[in-house]
């Protein structure tokens, strides 16, 4: 095979980090950042480079669909996967897109299709069992997503129950959560009079609704329903895709307010062409159309490739653009301290929308479209996202426009700034920093840092509105008595919450180093440094060539810990948590000088099913001192094999890479211990 140039390796690189990142914001946090058009195109890009240059890493977009979901809900599997869509973005590649399907079934004659709105919403798959509702799921990765059933049944629109028909043995029906425009003002309006943030859009309000723990917010929202499609199926058969779509209509199920059922491509061009004209006159968002083979067996004769099925398409509409001026930018500082520029627009009216503002993104992309305050600049917004700069229109600028540096220091608390991963984005490193007090918390709290059982994300919230909780310094510094003056805290559970803050005074290093959240330092770079540093103070004033004598330790990772551990600030927060009675053990840097682990310095990747959870699996495996790694390279010494492995035994075999069962691997350990 023909080596693959150097730039070229290093750009898919690049494309599947971008947009595995762009897919983590989208799916998992529901803050994307840039719009679905520019995904799209970095994601065409993307695919034909790996088809081109036959160079596919493992963890590329174009292998999976979406993203892992959140933890915050029990996870659940799906049946049959929820794939995503292919796109078309012109009239000529749909048509490209029937022949295709007309090639695959070797006919020439027409086939017939069913073309709909593509609601930009939440995907979301409803369980009926004997006509009763039992589950409800989001799409999460495609093959597990999130149980948001008691959420879902706040939705009026929502049968609890399949009426009119014979309910089958089960059904697992599929469709797009989403809010009426009208309803989503409304909602923001409601909360910039509260003083909180508004939603950028009408999915990211439904998405977030549909996850909030408390399910009496959701019921608030006034969220809607549109059903278009099927998974698993017991007890019952459809021909088509129309007959299904009848079906749900009997059984009292909203389908896509607007449907029709053509043959040749032709005519779907026609309904699409309908769907635009109609698209400003829909209550919901719509970013495009969705097209299907109408014959259920067709589909099944056509299958899916690895991200999404060849018998449908999703019709991407133009996005909405303008032309206006850039006022001012700003260093906005986010709730993980990320720091991203800002741009305030001259007010212009886009899609029936006023825009005065719009992300930057970051300083690289800045950078590479030469923007500047004072620039007029074309605006693009496409339904779906926050508003963004497309280009600079250069022969409109008089020599008065201004560069906008990233900062040197944060602009909310003056801490230092270092480059994020992939030096990309920028970050404040302060603990004290009050733009990210309440992500902070939230982390130091959780289960695998302080553990302090009772302080979800419901009652950090509450603690932080009511003034309690500033800091998570603040936390050892509550009484039982301001507790007992807030709603849901009566005398047992305020007790409760003072037992588990007392109890978590006493940790370990390496919990306590991954609580604090430093840039790039999980849970193994924290026992990493609890191996070779016996005590928190040893670590203060570090220099990043102490760290790199670690192996596994690099330069990037060495250089945010010795920044955040240069910090006064940081500093005397850690000191004043120590006086507070937080007492720090150390077992990890004693077992180290004991004896040497068995797995000492070997990175073990993992795949397919195995005997135990992976999670136990990676646990073990830290605990003898390996390291679990997501993603083969060549520096990876064993790969774990379990039943139905994925692509990642193919890149092992291609590497060279040693494989291994869970037997071997747990006889491994016991002959070296």
């Amino acid at each position: 095979m023909e080596k693959i140039p150097a730039n070229i390796k290093h750009e898919i690189e690049k494309l599947v980090k971008d947009l595995n990142y762009h897919c983590y914001r989208y799916y998992v946090l529901d803050s994307p950042v840039i719009s679905d058009e520019e995904y799209d195109k970095q994601y065409r890009h993307l695919k034909e480079l790996e088809e081109k240059y036959n160079y596919v890493l493992p963890d590329s977009p174009t292998q999976r669909v979406g993203a892992p979901p959140l933890d915050r809900f029990e996870k659940v599997k799906h049946t049959e996967p929820m794939l995503s869509l292919d796109n078309a973005f012109s009239h000529d590649e749909v048509r490209e897109f029937d022949e295709r399907v007309k090639r695959f079934l070797k006919s020439d004659k027409d086939v017939e299709y069913t073309v709909e709105p593509k609601y930009d919403g939440l995907a979301m798959e409803l369980t009926y069992r004997n006509g009763i509702l039992i589950k409800a799921s989001t799409r999460g990765d495609g093959v597990e997503g999130e149980d948001v059933t008691v959420n879902i049944k706040t939705i009026k629109a929502v049968p609890l129950k399949i009426e009119e028909v014979d309910a089958p043995e089960e059904i697992d029906i599929r469709g797009e959560i989403y809010m009426d425009i009208k309803e989503f003002e409304t909602l923001n309006r409601e909360r910039e009079k509260e003083g909180g943030p508004a939603f950028a859009n009408p999915r990211n309000a439904a998405a977030g609704a549909i996850r909030q723990l408390d399910s009496s917010i959701t019921a608030k929202r006034k969220l809607h329903l549109a059903c278009y499609g099927i998974g698993a199926a017991k007890g019952i058969a459809f021909k088509s895709q129309w007959e299904f779509i009848q079906w749900l209509k009997k059984s009292r199920f909203p389908v896509p307010s607007l449907i029709r059922r053509v043959t040749g491509a032709d005519k779907v061009i026609e309904v699409i062409r309908e769907i635009e004209e109609k698209r400003s006159t829909f209550p919901f968002e719509a970013d495009g159309a969705v097209i299907k083979v109408n014959d259920f067996e067709l589909q099944k004769s056509l299958g899916i490739k690895t991200r999404e099925p060849r018998w449908a398409t999703a019709y991407k509409f133009p996005a909405h653009q303008g032309i206006t001026k850039i006022n001012e930018i700003i260093a906005s500082v986010g709730r993980t301290g990320t720091i991203t520029p800002v741009a305030f627009l001259e007010p212009v009216r886009i899609g029936g929308v006023t825009v005065s503002r719009s992300t930057l993104h970051n300083w690289d992309e800045i950078g590479r479209k030469d923007i500047r305050v004072g620039d007029t600049v074309v605006v693009e917004r496409a339904g779906d996202v926050i508003p963004h700069v497309v280009s600079v229109i250069t022969e409109k600028r008089t020599g008065r426009e201004k560069h906008f540096s990233p900062p040197k220091k944060c602009p909310v608390c003056g801490s230092a700034v270092e480059r994020d991963e992939g030096g990309v984005a920028f970050r404040c490193i302060g603990l004290n920093c009050t733009a990210q007090v309440q992500q902070r918390i939230g982390h130091y709290v959780s289960r695998t840092a302080m553990d302090i059982e009772g302080l979800g994300e419901k009652n950090v919230e509450l603690l932080y509105s009511r003034g309690l909780i500033k800091h998570f310094v603040d936390i050892y510094r509550l009484k039982k008595e301001d507790l007992l003056e807030l709603p849901r805290y009566a005398e047992k559970s305020a007790q409760n919450l003072m037992d588990a803050i007392e109890k978590s005074k006493h940790t370990t290093l390496a919990r306590f180093l991954y609580s604090l959240g430093i840039l790039h330092v999980g849970e193994y770079a924290a026992k990493l440094l609890a191996r070779n540093f016996e005590d928190i103070g040893d670590l203060y004033h570090v220099k990043p060539e102490r760290i790199m004598e670690i192996k596994q330790m690099g330069e990037k990772i060495a250089g945010s810990i010795a920044l955040f551990f240069d910090d006064p600030e940081n500093i005397h927060t850690l000191r004043t948590l120590q006086s507070l009675g937080v007492k720090i053990s150390n077992p990890d840097f004693s077992k180290e000088k004991e004896a040497k682990r068995p797995l000492e310095g070997l990175t073990f990747v993992i795949t397919g099913t195995l005997p135990r959870p992976r999670n136990e699996i990676e646990e073990l495996i830290e605990q003898n001192g390996g390291h679990a790694s997501g993603s083969i390279s060549k520096s990876t010494d064993y790969l774990l094999l379990g039943e139905d492995p994925g692509s990642k035994f193919k890149k092992a075999q291609s590497l060279g890479v040693k494989i291994i069962s869970f037997d071997e691997l747990a006889k491994m350990i016991e002959e070296r211990a």
